[in-house]
């Protein structure tokens, strides 16, 4: 939305007040650009339940050892794997009447796997699923470097405002003199797409299908500039 305001300042203030602001028209612009995504970011996780803490923690830690392998088979030798989440909660059980009693625990690990080859994101999702990880945190297709796509977003974000000061400054009968500010506003983070838990329990489905699409980068840049009938 575009917010467009004409501000005609008062020429002459007493003595000790603050300082006239010149007459200025104050425009926002927004551009979007779409490019291609070239990086894939997976969040695998492997969840295990036992009546012990050890167990449920050892076994946790063989299953996601198995994905892990896999995965790196899966995403390349230049893929990154790291852990982002560990943890070992208690089970409650609530019988009526009762105290609660711990009925046993579960191990939660999550790693994240970041990839070049967007094309082999199906291939490693099938992979860890294969060998043992049992969730998909998310899946979300990046760009490895944002500043070019970013800087033209923003170049034409700044020629829209710049355009709409100009068609009002002419509407009004008054003439830019200069720019006064430009602010860049805040733009929207990409959203991960989530995998569905369904296709994680077929165990001998076809290939995960998954499509990059592209990427949209927004811009928004707010133009105030000083004008002089």
């Amino acid at each position: 939305m575009r917010t467009l305001v004409f501000l005609l300042m008062a020429a002459a203030v007493a003595a000790g007040a603050e300082p006239v602001r010149p007459p200025s028209i104050r425009t926002t612009g927004e551009a979007t650009i779409t490019a291609r995504p070239d990086r894939v970011v997976i969040q695998i996780g492997v969840v295990t339940q036992a009546s012990t803490a050890q167990n449920a923690a050892s076994t946790n830690a063989q299953k996601l050892d198995a994905a892990l392998h896999e995965l790196k088979q899966a995403a390349g030798p230049a893929a990154q794997i790291k852990t982002i989440s560990y943890s070992l909660d208690p089970n409650y059980r609530y019988p009526q009447n009762s105290q609660p009693t711990i009925a046993g625990y579960t191990a939660h690990n999550v790693v994240e796997v970041t990839a070049d080859d967007i094309g082999a994101a199906g291939k490693i999702i099938d992979a860890a699923t294969r060998s043992g990880a049992n969730t998909i945190q998310s899946l979300q297709f990046t760009l490895k470097n944002d500043q070019e796509a970013h800087a033209q977003a923003l170049r034409e974000a700044a020629t829209k405002a710049r355009a709409d000061a100009e068609a009002i400054a002419a509407a009004l009968g008054v003439k830019i003199l200069g720019v006064l500010s430009a602010e860049e506003g805040n733009a929207p983070e990409p959203r991960p797409i989530m995998m569905p838990m369904a296709r994680m329990a077929a165990a001998e489905a076809p290939p995960t299908p998954v499509t990059a699409g592209t990427i949209d980068i927004r811009a928004t840049v707010t133009l105030t500039v000083e004008v002089s009938r």
